[in-house]
């Protein structure tokens, strides 16, 4: 059963690639958004075409401040909290700032959902907690040992979420995002995705970095998925969706050379010449994963989430943005 009025909504993050798709698809849906962040990984460019709605704010603040967390709750409903320090190789190499922003930001979201008396807190996780479990596909209730500092925060923000739910009667639920990608995706910084990498490096006629063999798979999900499952998660009033997680996917697996493949062929329908692009193969990365591929038939089943874009159809939304702005 879902339970659908319009409400007003706190999205942390939400000025960054994933955040700011959720903020257009609640906009539709009629809810009010405040939109929380610190714009240190986002573009405010990201949600120019919101600003000035009177639907909409924004607010620039940082989620490792408590007070900034209290403040950015107050008179909201419930929240959606996607704020947070990605990138497996980044909490490598500085752990600290990982913990400071998924961890003590998570808790200060947490505590600031609780004294505000809000119910409903939907949080993004990641499939790197899945670590080095080698089951395919991957099921919820099975995790692995985490690989990486940001993994660990991420099993934490579950564990956290949960005892909130128990203690506090805080409707947690948390989505655990595979390979997202999509429009507003940075492709700059050494921290990048690899889909906006690859097609940066497309577009400048150079070969894409693979680190490993290519042979690696990913379960790649359009961020159009992501934001309407989340929508969904607002709305759902079924109890035994509280306190769970769920995989957030598409469902199917696809190697990085299968990736290059499908890239190449789009992008060189409309540049020739990219089509004679090869690839450059380094060294493999400490705290990657080798294959992961979703089980989704838990959210399917509790939220209704029917993924309906794959990764070509994704890509031929996708591709013409990356022309437009980064070609």
């Amino acid at each position: 059963m879902t339970f659908k009025h319009p409400r007003h909504i706190l999205v942390t993050g939400g000025a960054g690639f994933i955040g700011s798709h959720v903020c257009d698809a609640l906009l539709a849906e009629g809810h009010t958004v405040r939109c929380m962040d610190s714009l240190a990984t986002s573009r405010q460019d990201n949600i120019a075409h919101l600003e000035g709605l009177p639907e909409f704010e924004f607010v620039e603040s940082d989620i490792r401040s408590a007070a900034d967390c209290a403040r950015a709750a107050e008179g909201v409903e419930a929240v959606v909290h996607l704020a947070a320090l990605g990138s497996v190789p980044r909490s490598i190499r500085d752990p600290l700032a990982s913990h400071a922003t998924n961890l003590t930001g998570f808790l200060n979201m947490l505590e600031a959902a609780r004294f505000e008396g809000i119910t409903r807190f939907i949080y993004a996780s990641s499939s790197s907690v899945y670590g080095d479990s080698k089951e395919l596909p991957k099921r919820e209730a099975h995790i692995g040992r985490p690989l990486s500092p940001y993994a660990v925060t991420k099993v934490t923000n579950e564990v956290y979420a949960q005892l909130y739910t128990r203690l506090h009667g805080l409707d947690t639920m948390g989505l655990r995002f595979f390979n997202v990608f999509g429009e507003r995706q940075d492709p700059e910084g050494p921290y990048a995705a690899a889909i906006p990498k690859f097609i940066q490096a497309f577009l400048k006629h150079k070969a894409p970095q693979i680190h490993g063999d290519g042979l690696q798979s990913r379960d790649f999900t359009y961020v159009g998925n992501v934001a309407r499952v989340i929508a969904q998660a607002l709305d759902v009033r079924d109890p035994r969706c509280v306190g769970e997680v769920f995989n957030v996917a598409y469902g199917a697996r696809t190697t990085l050379m299968e990736l290059v493949d499908v890239l190449r062929s789009e992008l060189s329908a409309i540049e020739p010449a990219i089509a004679q692009v090869g690839v450059d193969f380094v060294a493999e990365r400490a705290g990657d994963i080798r294959d992961s591929l979703a089980d989704i038939s838990k959210a399917r089943e509790l939220l209704g989430y029917a993924p309906t874009i794959d990764l070509r159809a994704g890509l031929r939304k996708a591709v013409p943005w990356y022309v437009k702005h980064w070609g």
